[in-house]
């Protein structure tokens, strides 16, 4: 189960929404013109022209400043960056455990099911640490012991539903500003489940707050609360002023008429509807649904805007229903934060076939030009490219180029003719493979495996699904994911993960008898409202290895004022051998599931791999330079703090289910030792 397919989100019914904001006219990625000069001279020019425009140094971003970690990102605009450095290059190498927190969720896993992964980064405000575990759970630490300072327990007298596992990312946080000293809940914790219910704690009691939508708890299925349908969370809401804001995620391949997607913003002291956005057009609303929300998204505190990654219509592999443009789908939507309007959108992928849903959280950088400040939206994507945008106008910072695509075998299928690529900066992810490189232990399993791809139907980037298979490269899991980048603002450095695995695609018609999945299959379902059934498998030889060649996971980091890359390494090893005894070699990388963070000591630090290692590396080389050996692997993104005068480094070492490691409930902080 090494490689298996890495995503969380789940399916529910769907009801008519009650309200819609959509613009009547799409707004379209600028690119360079292409006349007489073709396209060599174009993308020349393209050249040119962006490292003209981002000559400069960077300026100092809200994150720059960021000191503790309010917010999922770091700072409510993203990035994962700490401006702390009392550990640094200098320093790290006397880190060691300060304290190990076990939240006791596993006591709740089944023997024989796929359960919960622990994927958790806290949050640090209030002098305290927030985390929410797999059932429900949210729970106050205290920073320098890691001992519980309360727990609130969703099911614990507050609902009478039992405890059903989920992953949880992580909770969002707000206090009022002028607080009223004897009231609760002027400080509150928020959570949202996979029922589709967000409630409010009171952060210093861990009571909930029963002023807050029904005694605590909105029902965000319900058309009262702006839903569309029964809807999941797996990432946390995000607090702008007043206003706790939501996304949300309908699952994938489920049915063609899913959840439409919805985004909302509530009022955080009643939980009232202020605003919301349908991401269907309504005239589209009985085909398709979709184009959720399920990672991470920002805020811009000083602009009042919200920045949204979007995910693929419904069903993700098949669009015959859905041959009218979805503007708001897989797209970065730049949203007013008080109305909800759309202040601009951009578009990444056309008309999805691929599963290619925007996965990462964007992040919110300043850069400079000609010594004017331009505030900036990084994207990263599944294909591992990176996108940047003008934070404010939607206008493309990199040259862009639509390039032509294969078309698709399926009747009635329209698929895409062109997709946006960005020059620069150079994907992170490898994007081809070729029959003579494809990659084998012996000589027996190399020819298998390029057997498959012969047999496969495969034309390079965004080939789209057949019913005799189709090789996607990078596949739905690769590229970024969610949180797959950090950026160092002092240095202009987007850290970046990459995930270089490929992915089976294969539409069975229904009239075609029940095939039974193969144990490399992590996707094989009817999608209802479709003449197929979908199977997806990882691409592997009978080994259970890759058949593209290693690394199979990387880091990287990108200089953005040029779009060169300063350096990038293969990451983690696959247990391997018998009883997976032994490790790959460090060459081949392997799955990365988590993501980075940077700081201003000039380290990266990430865990993401199967080998159950927490790294140090620094960030202008590369270099690995401290490492330590953990429970399980730590399958969470991780996050820094100082309290007391001591600065804290903390992982979620929990393991993946979905890539078949060890499950824990260990989250675990690091501290210089003297």
């Amino acid at each position: 189960m090494i490689f298996s397919f890495i995503k969380s989100k789940m399916q529910e019914p769907k009801t008519l929404p009650t309200i819609r904001c959509y613009p009547s006219t799409p707004i379209t990625i600028i690119l360079p013109r292409v006349g007489h000069e073709g396209k060599s001279s174009v993308i020349a020019r393209c050249i040119v022209a962006f490292g003209i425009l981002l000559i400069g140094t960077v300026a100092f971003s809200d994150s720059f400043y960021n000191k503790g970690w309010v917010a999922y990102g770091g700072a409510p605009g993203g990035g994962r960056y700490s401006a702390l450095s009392e550990i640094n290059l200098e320093t790290v190498n006397r880190l060691g455990v300060a304290w190990i927190h076990k939240s006791g969720h596993v006591k709740n896993f089944i023997k024989g099911q796929r359960n919960p992964s622990y994927e958790v980064t806290p949050i640090f405000a209030n002098g305290r640490l927030y985390i929410c575990t797999p059932y429900n759970r949210v729970i106050a630490i205290d920073p320098d012991s890691g001992e519980e300072l309360w727990v609130f327990d969703l099911h614990d007298g507050h609902v009478d539903d039992k405890p059903v596992g989920s992953h949880c990312r992580g909770v969002a946080y707000w206090q009022a500003d002028e607080q009223l000293s004897d009231a609760m809940c002027e400080k509150r914790v928020f959570k949202a489940d996979r029922l589709g219910r967000l409630f409010a704690v009171d952060a210093e009691t861990g009571e909930i707050c029963a002023g807050f939508g029904n005694d605590g708890i909105v029902d965000l299925t319900s058309p009262a609360s702006g839903g569309t349908g029964r809807i999941v969370f797996t990432s946390p809401p995000a607090v702008l002023g007043n206003r706790v804001i939501l996304g949300g995620s309908v699952g994938d391949n489920i049915k063609a008429d899913a959840t439409d997607g919805v985004i909302r913003a509530l009022d955080v002291r009643t939980g009232a509807l202020i605003w919301r956005l349908v991401t269907i057009p309504e005239h589209m609303s009985s085909d398709t649904g979709g184009a959720d929300v399920w990672p991470p998204f920002t805020v811009d505190t000083k602009n009042d805007m919200v920045f949204i990654p979007t995910g693929s219509p419904s069903v993700d592999v098949y669009g015959a229903r859905r041959a009218d443009p979805i503007p708001y789908a897989n797209a970065v939507l730049a949203l007013d934060g008080t109305t909800g309007e759309v202040v601009w959108h951009q578009q990444i992928v056309r008309h999805d076939l691929f599963d290619y849903d925007l996965p990462a959280q964007p992040m919110l950088v300043n850069i400079t030009r000609n010594e004017e400040i331009i505030p900036a939206v990084i994207q990263i994507t599944k294909m591992g490219t990176v996108f940047v945008f003008h934070r404010q106008t939607g206008e493309p910072l990199f040259p862009i180029q639509n390039r032509t695509v294969p078309g698709s075998d399926i009747m009635g299928e329209a698929a895409a003719s062109t997709q946006p690529h960005p020059i620069l900066p150079k994907p992170f992810s490898h994007q081809t493979v070729m029959e003579e490189t494809v990659f084998g232990l012996t000589f027996w399993d190399r020819g298998y495996c390029r057997a498959s791809l012969r047999n496969l139907r495969y034309d390079g980037p965004f080939t789209p699904p057949s019913e005799d298979g189709s090789l996607l490269f990078p596949g739905p899991g690769g590229g970024g994911n969610w949180a797959g980048a950090t950026y160092d603002p002092t240095r202009n450095l987007l850290v970046v993960k990459a995930q270089n695995l490929g992915y089976i695609f294969r539409l069975i018609p229904e009239t075609r008898p029940e095939t039974v999945p193969s144990a490399n299959s992590s996707m094989a379902r009817y999608m209802e409202g479709t003449p197929y059934r979908v199977q997806g498998t990882r691409w592997v030889s009978p080994f259970g290895i890759p058949c593209n060649p290693p690394p199979w996971g990387e880091l990287a980091a990108i200089d953005l004022s040029t779009g060169d890359y300063l350096w990038r390494r293969p990451l983690g090893q696959v247990p391997f051998g018998p009883f997976g005894m032994l490790k790959s070699p460090e060459a081949w990388g392997g799955p990365l599931v988590g993501g980075p963070m940077a700081t201003a000591g000039g380290l990266v630090f990430i865990a993401a791999s199967t080998d159950a290692v927490f790294r140090a590396l620094d960030i202008t080389s590369g270099r690995q330079i401290w490492s330590a050996a953990l429970p399980v692997p730590a399958m969470a993104a991780p996050m820094t703090y100082r309290s007391n005068g001591r600065q804290y480094v903390v992982i979620a070492a929990g393991g993946s289910s979905l890539v078949g490691t060890e499950l824990s409930d260990a989250l675990i902080a690091y501290t210089l030792i003297p």
